[in-house]
């Protein structure tokens, strides 16, 4: 099946390169200041260590879901391992407003009905109805995207 891909959004670049390395440079001062210059309380200690470790672990997850790339299709929006995120029918909305919640460079689709959750950090996530784009994706490639989905989604509801 060889759908045409109206746009791709792709999370190369500055943006994520800084996401990772914040969430690097965060951990790595935590567990620094947990082993270096520990608290009194052995509580506070641990809540430090786990924090770095926490941290740590967001920065790989985060470096390991920016390698993939988001498509849409005539019939979906999916990413580069192949996982449907929304179909386009099941669109029912598509907010990118200024006011709007939504990952920053990106946008919120209102689904018809609840879809299991799912999240791949700086890229998307999905709670039941609601499903957001963005994060350290590029705005340039963000914005037509949601245009395109508000364009189909208009287009099937006249």
């Amino acid at each position: 099946m060889t759908d045409e891909i109206l746009a791709e959004v792709d999370p190369r670049g500055p943006r994520r390169v800084i996401g990772i390395g914040m969430l690097l440079m965060l951990g790595g001062l935590v567990l620094y200041l947990a082993f270096l210059q520990p608290p009194a309380s052995l509580v506070w200690q641990a809540f430090l260590i786990g924090m770095g470790l926490i941290s740590l672990w967001m920065a790989y997850k985060l470096q390991v879901a920016t390698t993939r790339k988001l498509f849409l299709t005539e019939e979906a929006l999916t990413d580069s391992e192949g996982t449907v995120i929304a179909r386009v029918e099941d669109i029912v909305a598509v907010n990118r407003g200024a006011f709007a919640m939504k990952p920053s460079n990106g946008f919120t689709l209102k689904l018809k009905n609840p879809a299991p959750r799912a999240w791949q950090p700086g890229l998307w996530w999905r709670v039941g109805r609601r499903v957001a784009v963005g994060g350290v994706t590029p705005g340039s490639q963000a914005r037509p995207m949601a245009d395109i989905i508000a364009v189909m989604v208009a287009r099937r509801q006249a």
